[in-house]
């Protein structure tokens, strides 16, 4: 039995990814920091048919100790790890830097740049020791490919080094033998409390009415984006993948057939 380990996985696109996992038949290890909604995720994912087991370990991504507690658990409850995906991750406030206090700087990078780095190299230390190796997927973002946005230099800037990381890292783990494979998954621009609430629901962001408009083109809720990439990780055989929802052919054809398909994300719902 297969197991894959899920960081920020009681909500929005981790957890949904958790949900097909389940159903695949794979056991499961799904983290937050909030234990209440960790404990919730893992009483509805039990609860769905599945092969496999679920079980939940709190701990932050911040943190290297939190970390490899999350690493030994999942190998002493299951014996080893497949998959791990650094999935978890903060929005920033729309602010400039200079409008940002240390704290808040501290946490984006240390979550969603140093969780991502941290988290890759403790799995794949552990995944060596396992005949079979294992893989290991990081979440590109907004400024992975190198789009700009008044307000998210600091959130663009941690996704640009995630990508650079993991394609550093995919080569390194190639000359290191291979046993250990590393990847990306890039989801787009998906419609959750991330887009609206910074720094893990801390702080409301008030998006600018043209970013609605380009999110209501090119969004997606996250049940959707995971089908996508976690079909990608069932398939993929190979290292340094790239397993995309969002391509530039799909978002041109959005933006071609925008006054066709129009849809509000954003609409007040009764």
């Amino acid at each position: 039995m297969k197991t894959v380990v899920i960081t920020g996985s009681t909500r929005g696109l981790g957890f949904e990814m958790a949900k097909l996992f389940r159903a695949a038949g794979w056991n499961l290890v799904v983290n937050g920091v909030n234990e209440a909604r960790l404990n919730a995720a893992v009483e509805t994912l039990r609860a769905i048919e599945g092969a496999g087991e679920v079980d939940g370990c709190r701990g932050s991504v911040a943190s290297t100790e939190e970390l490899q507690a999350l690493v030994d658990f999942a190998a002493q409850r299951f014996g080893t790890i497949d998959i791990w995906i650094n999935n978890a991750g903060v929005n920033q406030p729309m602010k400039a830097i200079w409008e940002l206090s240390e704290q808040e700087i501290d946490a984006i990078l240390d979550i969603d740049l140093r969780g991502a780095v941290m988290g890759s190299r403790l799995a794949a230390l552990q995944m060596e020791k396992q005949p079979q190796g294992g893989f290991i997927y990081n979440l590109e973002g907004y400024g992975s490919n190198d789009a700009m946005m008044l307000g998210l230099n600091m959130y663009g800037t941690s996704k640009r080094a995630v990508t650079h990381f993991t394609q550093a890292f995919a080569r390194e783990l190639a000359e290191r033998g291979g046993k250990v494979k590393a990847g990306r998954l890039s989801p787009g621009i998906m419609i959750t409390d991330f887009t609206v609430k910074a720094l893990g629901g801390k702080e409301s962001i008030a998006l600018p009415e043209k970013t609605k408009k380009v999110y209501n083109i090119l969004g997606d809720y996250p049940d959707v984006v995971a089908a996508h990439l976690v079909k990608g990780m069932l398939e993929n055989t190979k290292n340094n993948a790239h397993i995309e929802w969002l391509t530039s052919g799909k978002a041109a054809w959005r933006f071609m057939t925008a006054a066709f398909n129009k849809r509000d994300f954003f609409a007040d719902k009764p």
